[in-house]
């Protein structure tokens, strides 16, 4: 065997790479056929809005509102928010006051825009002499509309004792049906018979026995 033949012999078993097709991708680096970098494109999420109130605005002004969309605001759901973020204290702002500025700034209309919204809290703070930034700042730190909680039923045995219907006695008890279901008008008044007879008789029966 001379020096030019210095191959390595490939036994049966083994066999040459197969180099890559012309038309394949190499997947790990995202490449394209020409060899070229493939950027992969990717979802954003939308910015966060410049302005920090208006998410706390949006809920608000869609309180109470099934068909709201959030665009604009009522002076009550304005009133709400002013008083969760103690905004209003009763005494450097009243709903008085916020009542006056925001329809300054609404005129005709029933809700207010964001962007009128702001006019409505550089108007109030000009006047009540405050700085708008701290009312923005209570407003977003608010949170989102807050609900009171319901008033609970008394259970107890006085009051299933005071709701027996069996226990009632003399015309209240007329009221009721065995079921205990009201009876409505007719357990409340007696109706009039209009047979001719006066009120000391019982039945009618008696006169006419009384008669033969």
């Amino acid at each position: 065997m001379t020096d030019t033949d210095s191959r390595p012999i490939l036994s049966s078993s083994q066999s040459l790479p197969t180099p890559p097709s012309s038309g394949s991708k190499d997947v790990n680096n995202n490449n394209n056929s020409n060899g070229q970098a493939v950027q992969q494109q990717s979802v954003s999420p939308l910015p966060p809005s410049d302005n920090p109130i208006e998410l706390n605005f949006r809920s608000f002004a869609k309180f109470g509102d099934s068909k709201s969309t959030g665009d604009s605001i009522t002076l009550s759901n304005s009133d709400k928010w002013f008083k969760q973020a103690k905004v209003i204290d009763g005494k450097k702002i009243t709903t008085v006051d916020t009542g006056i500025y925001f329809k300054k700034i609404a005129k005709t209309k029933k809700a207010l825009t964001l962007k009128e919204y702001e006019q409505f809290l550089e108007e109030i703070a000009k006047n009540k002499k405050i700085d708008v930034g701290e009312i923005k700042q209570k407003l977003t730190l608010s949170g989102p509309p807050a609900t009171t909680k319901t008033t609970t039923a008394a259970n107890s045995a006085a009051v299933a004792r005071l709701t027996d219907h069996t226990k009632y006695t003399g015309t209240h008890k007329q009221r009721f049906d065995e079921t205990g279901k009201g009876r409505g008008k007719v357990g409340r008044e007696d109706p009039p018979k209009d047979t001719g007879y006066v009120q000391g008789f019982s039945t009618d029966s008696t006169v006419e026995q009384s008669a033969n």
